[in-house]
């Protein structure tokens, strides 16, 4: 058996060393310190449980079977080189592209400033872009056909045991009315007073779905809906044409204010969304992964510090 003194690190300094010829130059080279050099090679030493190399002063002199290691060390770290880039190859990780998902909402202002802030962190990486709904987005993680989703996350919604969150903002929830609405523009809206009217509604497994059915719940009676959609947006445009009424996240509040009314509902149903990246906890060292996820911090700070 191989002693579990004998490390892939340690035959890593272990061959910096021979090239270099001195501790503080192989130091230097691996950016470490001096100290953590000699424990490597020493360490080394005990687990091979013969003597590498004699003291000549200060410094380390091979010996004849340190050679014969440093012959066999390199041809084991190359191909464990090649081992590691061929399995996360077929993986999808560290290559040249990043596959995330979105729902569609995120795409007017959130998606935008995170690519463009990628793009200036890793330049050469091409970004595939997915839409669709929180379930949907949800599934393609887990089956590992998106490295990172942006979605709408409640406690129950994601394994936090396999997945990394990270919040990027919180988002109110409104009555989107139609332009020619009598409804008032001073006073919260009471979903009760709109008990015979029509509305327009996402299909199941959209975020926004989910807080519409609760919040009728709410008001105790189950809302005339006039037509499904798939995408948040051939929904506004459902409003825009007097079709109905809906329930919106305040991001879209600025893209839309002129073409439909934005009413703040009453305390009964007020919510909010939490918008969260998301990606398996086992990829978190993907470079790509990581400039995003850092790209998502900035993101999140900024939207803070705006409040």
């Amino acid at each position: 058996m191989i002693d579990a003194e004998i490390t892939f690190r340690k035959l890593e300094i272990f061959l910096c060393y021979m090239q270099e010829e001195t501790i503080s130059r192989a130091a230097n080279q691996l950016g470490i310190s001096s100290v953590s050099v000699h424990r490597a090679l020493h360490s080394l030493e005990e687990g091979m449980r013969c003597p590498l190399f004699t003291h000549k002063g200060r410094n380390l002199v091979p010996l004849p079977q340190a050679h014969r290691l440093a012959e066999h060390a390199t041809e084991v770290l190359s191909k464990m080189h090649q081992g590691i880039d061929e399995t996360r190859q077929i993986a999808g990780i560290g290559q040249g592209r990043v596959r995330i998902g979105t729902l569609y909402s995120l795409t007017l202002d959130t998606v935008p400033k995170l690519l463009m802030g990628l793009k200036l962190r890793r330049s050469e990486l091409e970004v595939d872009l997915t839409m669709g709904s929180n379930s949907d987005l949800l599934h393609q993680l887990e089956h590992q056909k998106l490295h990172a989703i942006l979605i709408s996350v409640t406690d129950s919604d994601v394994d936090q045991h396999q997945y990394e969150v990270l919040p990027l903002f919180e988002d109110d929830i409104f009555l989107a009315a139609p332009k020619l609405s009598t409804l008032s523009d001073r006073h919260s809206v009471d979903l009760r007073s709109l008990k015979n009217e029509h509305f327009v509604s996402l299909n199941e497994g959209f975020a926004t779905y989910h807080g519409f059915q609760e919040a009728f719940k709410i008001a105790g009676f189950a809302p005339k809906i006039v037509t499904r959609v798939n995408d948040i947006f051939s929904m506004v445009n459902l409003v825009q044409a007097g079709v109905g009424y809906t329930l919106l996240p305040g991001r879209l509040i600025h893209a839309y204010r002129d073409s439909i009314r934005i009413l703040s509902l009453s305390s009964d149903y007020q919510m909010r969304q939490t918008i969260a990246l998301v990606y398996a906890h086992n990829q978190q060292l993907d470079p790509n992964l990581l400039a995003l996820v850092a790209e998502g911090r900035m993101y999140a700070r900024r939207r803070s510090e705006k409040r």
